[in-house]
């Protein structure tokens, strides 16, 4: 390979994200939103593959935090914008700046990686599980009803653009980080992405509205959304898309889909990326017309396998020794005792014999709790030596609500 690696210079920024442009189809993003990419990337830590002058690969690692079980919030890297030019495929350049992303994830002390894939079966060769995913459904609200709980009567509703209610609702979402493992913490400038409403990209739908659910005035839940008005010859047949929805309690949250559920002119409310244990499920009076789809969201890469184990906690109390692969990080490889439960963990290099065996991508898929070691198991991905060792482990890892990413990177 004649390609070479280094961080991205500031004033390479354009014709490096041509190249990831290109890669996804050529079409330009609209102003607004590149200038926000632009200004949220960290150069020092998003790299390029060059060949001579042309760049010809892309890829970065945005400073995160994100929720794990227990509640903690741990460093991790949000690896991004990966891409190579058509041109330069079957020449190791992604393999290249996956181990080289790695490398230096590792050097800043985040012993996590995280993504989300434009394709999936990409991920997997580089130690990446399937560690959150999400819902996405379509509510026909003409046969459909909601059952609320008590209490969201007295819920207020008040609606205004995502700008003006922007201080509101970002407080909203930081009070929900550490109640939902997968969550990120947003990191200043973060706050922008959920004003992006360019014009070309609505197909149809009306510029993007905020609903804030109040209560004794204070804010409580909100929800961003858009209406596409639609008409047909028997009437309206128009939809709404909810962009995002989040409520500190179940009134506050009903209160929120009984209003999206009942805008006028509408027939269907639509929305993606939901946790795949979302109350809505069990508001609505039958979830078959709501047409429920389940999709990978955010998969998960232990840079470091010790700090990473040792940085959650554990539902029930857990003491293995993991016999982890690793070919791509072999400073991850081999024997690691994990003792830990609801207060804390350690995890350590240890020569005692193995209770499972696995590599680190199954251990990536278990981190955040909502895949069960059980499961990989039964697929043949992990090994059970010590027996009844998998079923005290996979519960242990276990999260009581499931794992949830909730917007790209």
């Amino acid at each position: 390979m004649t390609t070479r690696l280094r961080a991205l210079d500031p004033s390479e920024w354009d014709k490096w994200y041509a190249v990831l442009e290109l890669a996804f189809g050529g079409v330009p993003e609209a102003d607004e939103e590149r200038k926000l990419w632009q200004e949220l990337t960290e150069h020092e830590r998003f790299i390029g593959a060059w060949d001579g002058d042309l760049c010809v690969g892309t890829a970065g690692a945005f400073t995160f935090r994100l929720s794990v079980p227990g509640g903690a919030v741990v460093p991790a890297a949000g690896v991004t914008m990966v891409s190579v030019a058509g041109t330069h495929r079957r020449r190791g350049v992604l393999t290249s700046m996956m181990r080289r992303q790695l490398e230096d994830v590792r050097s800043w002390g985040e012993p996590l990686a995280v993504l989300t894939a434009s394709e999936p079966e990409i991920y997997g060769r580089f130690g990446y599980g399937v560690g959150a995913y999400s819902a996405h459904a379509a509510i026909d609200t003409t046969r459909v009803r909601l059952v609320v709980p008590e209490g969201t009567d007295e819920v207020s509703l008040r609606v205004t653009s995502p700008t003006e209610a922007l201080d509101a609702t970002e407080a909203v979402y930081a009070g929900l980080v550490t109640s939902r493992p997968g969550m990120l913490e947003r990191r200043p400038g973060w706050e922008r992405l959920a004003l992006l409403d360019p014009p070309g990209e609505r197909e149809g739908a009306s510029p993007r509205l905020c609903v804030l659910a109040e209560r004794d005035g204070e804010v409580v839940g909100y929800a961003h959304y858009a209406v596409k008005p639609e008409w047909s010859f028997a009437g309206a047949n128009g939809s709404v898309s909810v962009d995002q929805l989040a409520g500190l309690d179940p009134a506050a949250e009903a209160a929120l889909w009984r209003y999206l559920c009942s805008v006028d002119l509408t027939s269907q409310v639509r929305f993606r990326s939901r946790p795949v244990d979302d109350a809505w499920q069990h508001l609505v009076t039958d979830v078959r017309r709501c047409e429920p789809t389940v999709r990978d969201a955010l998969h998960v890469r232990l840079v470091e396998v010790g700090g990473a184990l040792a940085a959650r906690t554990y539902q029930a109390p857990v003491d293995v020794v993991f016999e982890v692969a690793d070919a791509f990080c072999p400073w991850n490889e081999g024997r690691w005792r994990l003792t830990g439960d609801v207060e804390g963990a350690v995890c350590v290099r240890t020569d005692e014999p193995a209770d499972l065996a696995l590599s680190v991508r199954e251990l990536g898929a278990a981190y955040l709790g909502g895949t069960s070691l059980v499961s990989l198991a039964a697929a043949g991905r992990v090994r059970e030596v010590r027996r009844g060792a998998l079923l005290e482990t996979s519960v242990a890892f276990g999260s009581p609500v499931a794992p949830w990413l909730p917007h790209g990177f």
